[in-house]
């Protein structure tokens, strides 16, 4: 198991900062793990199977049609 930063989330998915916290509150996305003092990572497995499920939406929605 790896825990990635936000700036490696950031890079990963495309998305801002902003994004990436409205995403979480809205229960949209991978919660952060607290590390400890202001330090906070993620799941990289959780964020990548996030990724999966949004390709996978897509591909549905494109078959559908």
């Amino acid at each position: 198991m790896r825990l990635i930063k936000l700036k490696e989330v950031l890079h990963i998915t495309g998305l801002s900062r902003s994004t990436v916290y409205r995403f979480m509150s809205a229960g949209g996305f991978p919660m952060k793990v607290e590390l400890g003092g202001n330090s906070v990572a993620w799941v990289e497995s959780e964020v990548e199977e996030w990724i999966s499920e949004k390709i996978g939406k897509r591909d549905t929605i494109n078959t559908a049609s």
